[in-house]
């Protein structure tokens, strides 16, 4: 019972004299340091909130400004045109030292100077505001860049020059525009023609015409409205109407998995590999705290909105009977661990004093060391955030409301993030395809009952020391988690590094107090919803089909040499592969993000157009020379860019109608066009993967070191869902997602299409390829 003893500060007795106390220094010495900690924490978030609110000013140009203003008035120069004289004047008379004419005249040029710099920042700031609202540079053909954009470029380079911080761009950032309603209807028609015959094409315009003229601009008044109160129109009823209402399962449903690096392997050691990853993601949070990380930003220059990174941390999705909530913390010092079955709590500091990873794997493995067997109920207890979010809710409030099931629980929730500890391994083999699909099987839900799923990040440990996430989505989207864990790789695999046997680098302090268990007392009624909830939660795992594969004949720089953006040249091949493997187009999702606004999260693009229709049929009928095809593809590449682009700029089609609807709703209007819109299902749901955020090493020295990306289940029940990455020059990771239970689809069957579609669409470029 180390962990009791730990857990006391002081004990007391109480003796005939009187009440003794006894005082543990050990555990006040925490308190103490842990106190110091948290003011440290404290003060940083204050002068970082200073140096972010006066941004792209600072203390120093400050200082420069009433420098300036008193030495003009030693040189006998009013550079204030008599405001100083005005403020010296209007300064309440007294007596004292500090109330002489020269200390009157010290504090007015003081107050004036204050007033010269907050005036110069927000007309820097307005000005930058209004610079980062042109996207122009967006349309312009690659290599022919415009003079208004070379000096609007300038400008922009000009205001930003001093070292921004995570935060420094926020308030700048443009607020989301709201799409003329009658632009919005055009582009949903254009991207629903090639899907209807001329009669349902006919039917659903004279919908959208009806809704144009009688139901929209009412409902537009009000959009335009939240617009202008609100810092964006769309991203907090995105955050509660497609992810907190949502009653379904979360794993598979809606969160999604991150490969590790697949083609290389720093350590075999599982404590070891945790050790130093556990370390270097805690680096990261102090970076975030702290606001060291530089923002993210296209092209260099144009600041993308970080607002999404706030939560990745210290952040726990919590089950409600109608809605869930997100419960966000400021600070945690502790992990939770899961292994065969039991739960752990595992400190990260000792005092102030972050562990080193050397400690941290000594923890670990005394985790994986510890024979102890699960408590009635605990093996199965996260079967309850994989199954129906209502039966938790129920359940977390009937038997987790008090006593030491609340204890546990909170100490779970509360945690930093989550970690599972397998005791399977798995990893990508080469030579073995089949390998990757297992492994990212086991990444997006695991045996159902060893992941946290209502965590933000669940950190997924494999007993050969390869590991993956598995995140909640509603927090943030993908490039989020994303940068985190390119830090946290090229740190472990670049900075911190491992011994010649795998282990980490140093001695760790055997003193350190072991991981706690946690305790539960969990009733028979309780385990009963345990079962059921873990029969929902594998009957939804067991139905998933995974299909992952590198395809290694060509990447991006080949696809270049096509003179096509890449995404496209994928997306195209998507709708060939969907095509030849069902005989029908589909609505087909991708998604875009739209965080050149504030608080910006994603748009959709359609990628199904009538171009990318019309090249499709015409490589499916066979009769037409290679020109002609090109050209079809050209002209399919460039919409899909163009669309792309719109979405990015808040010209997209999809979350304008999205807030329409709800809006309909809310004002009690029917409207026969946008309930059509808000049902129609999603049979092809894409993603590109994002890298490359963060530059902690130069991919050309190190190829090999790639993740794999990672994917998500399918939308639809007889759809497929499909995410890749262009990793490099010369490879594409792929994962695609079906069902079992439908009859219409086969994720391998789609994969081989796919790998077919991207080889035959390089051939019309005839570009010289490899053997695939």
């Amino acid at each position: 019972m180390a962990e009791a003893h730990q857990a006391v500060a002081f004990q007391f007795t109480v003796t005939p004299e009187g009440v003794d106390f006894r005082l543990s220094r050990e555990a006040l010495k925490h308190i103490y340091l842990s106190g110091i900690n948290s003011w440290k924490k404290r003060l940083i978030r204050i002068k970082n909130g200073i140096l972010r609110g006066v941004y792209p000013g600072s203390p120093t140009s400050w200082l420069v400004v009433v420098m300036a203003t008193v030495g003009s008035s030693y040189c006998n120069v009013d550079i204030s045109l008599g405001l100083v004289g005005c403020i010296q004047r209007c300064l309440p008379r007294g007596c004292g030292p500090y109330q002489t004419p020269q200390t009157q005249a010290l504090l007015s040029m003081a107050i004036f100077s204050t007033g010269v710099w907050a005036t110069g920042i927000f007309f820097f700031r307005q000005t930058l505001k209004l610079l980062l609202s042109y996207h122009g540079w967006m349309f312009e053909m690659h290599g022919k860049t415009s003079h208004l954009t070379r000096i609007w470029a300038i400008c922009i380079r000009l205001l930003s020059s001093r070292r921004p911080m995570l935060y420094s761009f926020q308030t700048s950032l443009p607020k989301l525009p709201v799409p003329r309603v009658s632009a919005t209807i055009q582009r949903y028609l254009e991207s629903v023609r090639p899907l209807l015959d001329d009669e349902e094409y006919y039917r659903m315009e004279m919908l959208a015409k009806e809704f144009k003229e009688k139901t929209a601009p009412r409902l537009q008044k009000y959009l335009v409205l939240k617009s202008w109160w609100a810092t964006n129109y769309v991203s907090d009823w995105w955050e509660e109407y497609i992810y907190l209402r949502g009653r379904s399962p979360l794993m598979v449903n809606s969160n999604y998995y991150v490969m590790d690096l697949v083609l290389i392997r720093n350590t075999d050691v599982q404590a070891a590999r945790l050790g130093n990853i556990i370390h270097a993601m805690i680096l990261y949070r102090r970076k975030l705290d702290r606001e060291e990380i530089k923002p993210v930003m296209a092209l260099g220059i144009v600041p993308m909105c970080s607002y999404q990174m706030e939560r990745m941390f210290n952040t726990t999705r919590i089950p409600g009977k109608e809605t869930d909530t997100l419960q966000h913390l400021l600070d945690s010092r502790h992990v939770a661990v899961y292994h065969k079955g039991r739960f752990f709590k595992l400190w990260l500091y000792e005092g102030s004093r972050l562990l080193q990873p050397q400690d941290l794997q000594m923890q670990f493995q005394r985790i994986l060391d510890d024979p102890s067997p699960p408590q009635p109920g605990e093996e199965k207890l996260a079967a309850l955030t994989a199954g129906g979010r209502v039966e938790w809710a129920q359940a977390r409030q009937a038997f987790f409301s008090s006593g030491k099931n609340k204890a546990a629980l909170e100490a779970i929730e509360r945690a930093a993030f989550f970690v599972a500890l397998d005791e399977e391994s798995y990893w990508y083999d080469p030579e073995d395809e089949a390998s990757l699909s297992l492994y990212g099987k086991a990444l997006l839900h695991g045996n159902c009952y060893n992941r946290w799923f209502d965590k933000s990040f669940t950190l997924i440990s494999f007993k050969n020391g390869q590991l993956g996430l598995n995140a909640e989505h509603a927090w943030a989207d993908a490039p989020i988690i994303g940068h985190l864990w390119e830090f946290v790789l090229g740190t472990d695999s670049f900075h911190l590094g491992y011994t010649e046997t795998g282990h980490c680098l140093g001695k760790p302090n055997p003193a350190l107090a072991p991981p706690m268990r946690l305790q539960w007392d969990i009733p028979k009624q309780c385990q009963a919803v345990i079962e059921s909830s873990y029969q929902v939660a594998k009957a939804l795992a067991d139905d998933v089909e995974l299909y992952c594969f590198q395809f290694l004949p060509f990447g991006k720089g080949l696809i270049k040499r096509c003179r096509t953006s890449p995404d496209a040249f994928v997306q195209i091949a998507l709708q060939l592969a969907h095509f030849r493997d069902r005989g029908k187009f589909c609505l087909t999702y991708e998604a875009s993000m739209t965080r050149m606004f504030r608080e910006g999260r994603t748009e959709t693009v359609r990628s199904c157009t009538s171009e990318s229709a019309a090249f499709v049929q015409a490589m499916m009928e066979g009769s037409h020379v290679k020109a002609d095809l090109r050209d079809l593809f050209q002209k399919a590449s460039k919409k899909h860019q163009n669309m792309y682009r719109l979405a990015m700029t808040g010209a997209g089609i999809d979350r304008h109608l999205f807030c329409l609807y709800l809006v309909s709703k809310y004002l009690g209007v029917s409207s026969p066009f946008l309930a059509e819109v808000l049902s129609e299902p999603w049979r092809l749901s894409t993603s590109q993967i994002p890298q490359s955020q963060i530059r902690m090493f130069d991919p050309d020295q190190h190829p090999n070191h790639l993740g794999a990306g990672g994917g998500f289940g399918p939308v639809a029940d007889d759809g497929y869902g499909v995410s890749y990455m262009i990793a490099g020059e010369n490879t594409i990771f792929f994962h695609v997602s079906s069902k079992f239970s439908s009859s219409e689809t086969n994720a391998q069957r789609f994969g081989n299409h796919i790998r077919q579609a991207l080889l035959d669409i390089a051939d019309l470029f005839q570009v010289p390829k490899a053997d695939s």
